[in-house]
């Protein structure tokens, strides 16, 4: 693959989102690592996800994100937290 095209999508997700998020990207194919985490002002448990994908997918990945996240019910609470980072270099090792 040519990796100036790559994109290192990381959402950080709500724990009790992790698993749809995690569902609805593999469903179509994406590559996605699960790591659990925590962090933020009450240290709520999170789900940080880190999917490969080409820079022209970066825009489905966002919307499946949003999509299988269901709205907080606290104020002030986000549903998800992305970046999107180019890749310098990408290698499957056998």
């Amino acid at each position: 693959m040519n990796s100036s095209k790559m994109r290192m999508i990381i959402a950080i997700v709500r724990d009790v989102d992790g698993e749809s998020v995690l569902q609805a990207l593999l469903k179509e194919d994406f590559r996605v690592t699960r790591i659990a985490s925590s962090g933020g002002f009450l240290r709520r448990g999170h789900a940080t996800l880190l999917v490969g994908a080409e820079s022209t997918q970066v825009p489905r990945v966002i919307q499946l994100i949003r999509s299988n996240s269901a709205p907080g019910v606290d104020p002030g609470i986000k549903r998800a937290t992305v970046f999107v980072l180019k890749v310098d270099q990408f290698e499957q090792i056998d």
